[in-house]
């Protein structure tokens, strides 16, 4: 048959692309005789699919579909906190802070949202100059609410390293169980990457849906009274809200915030 030219990886929270971790995927492979290329990353306690392409000339076609920001990707969050809006957008710079950690490049007192739009971000002024600023937006649906958690469908439209962690923590809605701003978390991270879709650039060009369903640790930290009925109705909410979100998006420009001129570390793009 026709060697597939990409695959799509399930990963488990802690199985990750890199050669930070102590278990690499890229590197079992390799034992195994296969030559895969990571196309994107994910974090380490973030759980879901992630795209290899098996040849360099793949590889490449992918990679430049991430960096146009082609793809888009979804993530299922169950949010630590009730109380968010139908549709959101979080439109909040990043920047590089003490011990290389992510946060919002601006006083968390700035951060103001507009309640006519469900929109949050800060005036240009508070923008902390001196530093390199990372403009950053994410929209999000809510899914699901009770139990004093939410279930959302969160979409990063710039793909931000720790994006859709640290935009839903300075809003006042952490994701349960991360340890960026959990110090002593009792679940894993309810962070999972659901749906990414992109064009087929080593074929004819058509569109290619990718979706992993998360496994039943994510949902466990809902309580004994959730069930595989309300999964699957969850799971079809999301694909119907997908359309939706995609429409919120093809309306949003970022916020005019100045970029700034210090040196600092990088915040790369992520899927």
């Amino acid at each position: 048959g026709v060697r597939p030219a990409v695959v799509h990886v399930w990963i488990k929270r802690g199985l990750v692309t890199g050669e930070r971790h102590d278990t690499d995927i890229v590197r079992l492979a390799d034992d195994a005789g296969e030559e895969l290329y990571p196309v994107h990353r994910i974090d380490k306690v973030t759980s879901g699919a992630v795209l290899f392409a098996k040849s360099v000339e793949v590889h490449g076609g992918l990679t430049r579909q991430f960096n146009r920001r082609t793809v888009d990707k979804a993530y299922l969050v169950v949010a630590r906190s009730p109380g968010l809006p139908e549709f959101g957008t979080i439109d909040l710079p990043l920047s590089v802070g003490r011990k290389n950690r992510v946060r919002i490049a601006a006083p968390r007192d700035a951060i103001v949202m507009d309640r006519s739009t469900s929109r949050w971000s800060v005036p240009g002024s508070t923008v902390r100059l001196g530093q390199k600023v990372y403009p950053s937006l994410t929209t999000f649906a809510r899914l699901w609410e009770g139990g004093g958690r939410t279930i959302l469908l969160a979409k990063p439209l710039t793909g931000r390293r720790h994006q859709i962690r640290v935009h839903l923590a300075w809003i006042g809605h952490p994701i349960e169980g991360d340890p960026l701003f959990d110090k002593a978390p009792t679940t894993r991270a309810m962070l999972h990457s659901w749906h990414l879709a992109l064009d087929a650039s080593w074929s004819d060009g058509h569109r290619i849906q990718v979706e992993a369903s998360p496994g039943a640790d994510f949902w466990s930290v809902l309580g004994r009274r959730w069930s595989d009925s309300r999964t699957e109705a969850t799971l079809d909410v999301a694909r119907r809200t997908l359309l939706t979100l995609k429409e919120l998006e093809d309306t949003q420009t970022l916020a005019d915030n100045p970029e700034g001129d210090g040196e600092g570390p990088g915040l790369p793009s992520e899927g």
